[in-house]
């Protein structure tokens, strides 16, 4: 089916206005995706709490007419979200107590991370930030002036991971003088983008960025987040395309969730459209439990039960680690 003009004028606007014209209303997307909320069990109260964001690009992705596709299940606020699951809290994997005086993270030996915005192109509900005191901790110019001394004078720490929210919202300006600060930085190896930019706002991957990441001596990794196939448009594909022409490793990490791709099939199909478009499935994370996500929780044993059905079915290297974040573990943490 081709696309409506509407939306093909809006894909030819630069990235900035596309984000701006994101759906931010439920009667908006739901309109746009043929559905009734009186039919569903939306909730303006969890809106209230954790806004609703959806960029048209990733909207566009999901079925239109279908109440339960996986991709509408990640962005739309449901009633689920007020309820308070045992064990969950705003801080699942201990964000606050591994931040330092310069407001980075540091929680793993040889790698810091920094927040450089709370801002993201997308409300994923699962979201294990969703909580996250980000005007406390987010760098400005002063704090970040003093977290990139903090790395000089630190020889352990090889690898720097730009996290935010999501680090590809700052301007290509903002990222260039921080690329430059690094850059003099002798010990520092690699430099890490955790986006999910990428996947659901594809038109920020342009030439002027990626000549602004190129700038860097250190190795460029990108880490992806998408959970499901259909989120792989042609548009996202063209973004990856143009990021790994450029010499930029990719990875994806994904979130095991409830109603999305806690399914063996789903999973397999998942781990090909993306090593068939040039990203390495890196990690299948356990949900962070995060107030307002318990409806997403698949269990250790089914996950185990389905990660073993993915290895049954494919090579080794399409199968992501199954893993899980645990606050003051020294790494991500297998689950066997």
């Amino acid at each position: 089916m081709s696309e409506p003009q509407s939306e093909i004028q809006h894909f030819t606007k630069h990235w900035q206005q596309q984000l701006a014209e994101a759906f931010n209303n439920i009667d908006d997307l739901c309109r746009y995706l043929d559905l009734s909320p009186d039919d569903l069990p939306v909730s303006t109260a969890a809106v209230e709490d954790f806004p609703l964001r959806v960029p048209l690009s990733f909207a566009a992705c999901i079925e239109k007419g279908n109440p339960h596709d996986p991709l509408l299940r990640q962005v739309l606020p449901i009633k689920d979200e007020l309820f308070a699951y045992p064990g969950f809290s705003n801080d699942p994997v201990g964000d606050l107590a591994a931040a330092t005086r310069t407001s980075v993270l540091h929680k793993y030996h040889g790698r810091v991370l920094f927040i450089n915005t709370g801002s993201c192109a997308i409300n994923c509900r699962y979201c294990f930030r969703r909580n996250f005191p980000y005007a406390d901790l987010q760098l400005g110019k002063q704090k970040e002036t003093t977290a990139i001394q903090a790395i000089r004078d630190d020889a352990s720490i090889s690898e720097v991971i730009l996290s935010g929210g999501d680090p590809l919202l700052l301007s290509d300006a903002r990222l260039a003088r921080l690329m430059q600060q690094l850059n003099g930085i002798k010990h520092l190896k690699r430099i890490r983008i955790h986006s999910r930019l990428p996947i659901v706002l594809p038109a920020r991957i342009t030439d002027e960025l990626i000549d602004t990441i190129r700038q860097s001596p250190q190795q460029i990794v990108m880490v992806v987040h998408c959970n499901h196939a259909n989120e792989i448009s042609a548009r996202v594909i063209a973004a990856c395309n143009a990021l790994k022409n450029s010499g930029i490793t990719l990875f994806n990490q994904s979130v095991l969730l409830k109603g999305v791709n806690d399914n063996a099939e789903i999973l397999c199909e998942l781990s090909e459209r993306l090593f068939g478009n040039g990203v390495i499935p890196y990690y299948l994370h356990l949900l962070d439990k995060a107030s307002g996500t318990g409806h997403f929780e698949v269990s250790e044993t089914e996950a185990l039960a389905l990660i073993k059905q993915v290895q049954a079915a494919l090579p080794g290297y399409l199968v992501p680690k199954l893993v899980k974040e645990q606050a003051g573990a020294a790494s991500k943490q297998p689950v066997f």
